[in-house]
């Protein structure tokens, strides 16, 4: 979790920098602290940024409910760390490779993602069968 919220937060930090590196700000009274008008959009790494927390929207918090339920139903320990590694992980790379804009490997990413989270839904259905 903590890899998450620190990749999340990077992502942020991403995204302040390239509008302060340009003083390029879409919010008139953020763009008047620094004296200038406000851009009619963003700039192309800000948009490229929210396009990654938007995706990030859509998968981690389905981690933390399918994780969290596989930790409270005790499911199998190995399965359940090594899923959580390998989100993680498909995560931080998907995120790399989104602001780099490198395909095939963000949609490759993205899809180890994705079946980490069946492969929690997995566990959880075989444990709560048992």
């Amino acid at each position: 979790m903590v890899v998450l919220f620190l990749k999340m937060f990077m992502v942020s930090c991403y995204q302040g920098y390239h509008r302060l590196r340009f003083v390029a700000f879409t919010n008139p009274e953020d763009a008047a602290v620094f004296k200038h008008a406000a851009q009619a959009a963003e700039r192309p790494e800000v948009i490229r940024a929210a396009k990654v927390w938007a995706n990030d929207l859509e998968n981690i918090p389905a981690f933390f409910a399918l994780g969290g339920l596989a930790i409270a139903l005790d499911t199998a320990a190995q399965p359940t760390v090594w899923l959580s590694i390998a989100f993680t992980l498909a995560r931080v790379l998907h995120t790399l490779a989104y602001l780099l804009g490198v395909q095939p490997w963000r949609t490759l990413f993205y899809a180890i993602g994705a079946v980490c989270l069946l492969g929690f839904c997995a566990l959880i259905t075989a444990s709560i069968g048992n």
